[in-house]
């Protein structure tokens, strides 16, 4: 072995201990969530140092269009990867013995670039640090396994079950309706176990072949960083056996849609106590400014949180997604949720979330709320003591409102950084531009021959 197998997690060691290591994936996360990056063999990436891309790769969209770039001339100029060897994890699914690392991105200059989704959280978190605070999250995630669907013009279907049938719906928490697609599961917790990932639990949602995920709790990065290999590991499982696992915000019409709900909580740097409980477990005036900032600033980051025109698709009554600002203890309905838990894990759960937002920006969007709720000291509406869903409409309910809310929001900009926040802006408007230019089934049908 080379000497920088000795930087690699204990779980990457293991992986690759008495084998060849052939290849290794050098990646970053670009706006969409998707990776980008190159693979090369494990000697080459050994002999080197660093390593470039282009800081066009922000700019693709999901359609592989490029957006105008804010900043004035298209150049593309390269930028500096540097190998976070925390991060280097297996990739048990392919052929021969691969690992991927995900890096750091900075200009040649050496200064972090802004635009990078990753460094967007880190920028996030080091606000928190500056104040004392240690943010930490626990997110779960929501996914949909779905018949393989290879005519972009047909519906998604439920995927087919051990049993011959198609996976039923209105199954939550049945052992029964996982057990349909067992094989699938087992090949995830393969995969989780080979990459050193830890599944807090496993279960069956509400929709057809719908399943969650939940990760235990810790460093917003180190969870995003998760999140982000495991979209791809759960992808590659579902291969495995003739499927598609899909992280849609809303796949097949007339089920729910899926979600990434994020647990917070802060700790004080110094003493370790979670700020939200006092001294006597009781909750503390920290914790309702926190869940105020999300009240007063969640409206200006759905753009981030449901990135695309599917995912407001999940916005409707009725489907079990909450759509509306309200927070109340142990109350699903309420797009805040107090959890039950001791004094030392008190915490704020976020449910606003879609599953289709790259995982880093989703974090720090609502970290980024909950932030500017502890500096500003406001206190949040009365906790909602009913039913959620009979509330008054107070999101965007369509992507162009939604960048319209991003745009106008100052306090969240100076949050997340005035250059990321253009680039954004130009790819999301650049999407849903294209969207609007395509003619829907719905359309063909009811208005073709009658108006």
């Amino acid at each position: 072995m080379t000497d920088w197998t000795d930087q690699l997690p204990e779980a990457a060691r293991s992986y690759i201990a008495g084998r060849r290591l052939d290849e290794v994936e050098c990646i970053v996360s670009d706006i969409a969530g998707v990776a980008r990056g190159k693979a090369m063999p494990a000697s080459k990436f050994g002999r080197q140092e660093r390593f470039f891309l282009p800081n066009s790769i922000f700019l693709q969209t999901i359609t592989g269009e490029w957006a105008d770039d804010p900043g004035g001339a298209f150049t593309e100029p390269d930028m500096i990867l540097t190998p976070d060897f925390s991060t280097a994890t297996a990739a048990p699914w392919t052929a021969d013995v691969t690992l991927q690392v995900i890096h750091d991105v900075k200009d040649q200059q050496g200064r972090p670039v802004p635009i990078a989704p990753r460094n967007v959280l880190k920028r996030v978190i080091e606000l928190y640090n500056a104040e004392g605070w240690t943010p930490i999250v626990a997110p779960e995630m929501e996914f949909f396994l779905v018949a393989r669907n290879l005519d972009p013009n047909m519906p998604v279907e439920p995927p087919m079950g051990r049993s011959g049938r198609r996976a039923a719906q209105k199954q939550a928490y049945s052992m029964s309706a996982v057990d349909e697609y067992g094989k699938v599961i087992d090949d995830i917790y393969d995969f989780a176990e080979a990459q050193g990932f830890e599944i807090d639990g496993i279960v069956q949602e509400g929709g057809a072949g719908q399943i969650e995920i939940n990760l235990n709790h810790g460093n917003p990065v180190h969870l995003a960083d998760e999140i982000f290999f495991f979209k791809r590991l759960i992808r590659e499982a579902a291969l495995r056996h003739d499927c598609f696992a899909t992280f849609m915000a809303k796949p097949i019409e007339g089920e729910p849609g899926s979600a990434m709900h994020i647990h917070h909580s802060v700790v004080d740097v110094e003493t370790g106590n979670n700020i939200f409980s006092d001294d006597k477990g009781g909750e503390t005036p920290a914790f309702m400014h926190f869940i105020a900032g999300m009240q007063n600033h969640l409206p200006a980051v759905i753009a981030l949180l449901a990135p695309y025109v599917n995912s407001y698709r999940r916005y409707v009554p009725d489907f079990a997604a909450p759509i509306n600002l309200e927070w109340g203890r142990d109350n699903r309905t309420t797009g805040l949720r107090v959890p039950i838990s001791d004094p030392h894990a008190r915490r704020l759960e976020n449910r606003l979330a879609g599953m289709d937002c790259n995982p880093y920006l989703g974090l720090a969007a609502s970290l980024a709320c909950g932030y500017l709720g502890l500096k500003e000291k406001q206190m949040p509406r009365a906790e909602c003591l009913g039913d959620a869903y009979m509330s008054e409409d107070e999101l965007p309910y369509n992507l162009g409102d939604a960048l319209d809310l991003f745009t106008e929001s100052n306090a969240i900009r100076d949050v997340l950084g005035h250059d990321f926040c253009k680039v954004y802006e130009s790819v999301k408007r650049n999407e849903y531009k294209e969207f609007l230019q395509v003619i829907s089934p719905w359309e063909r049908e009811h208005l073709l021959l009658n108006v």
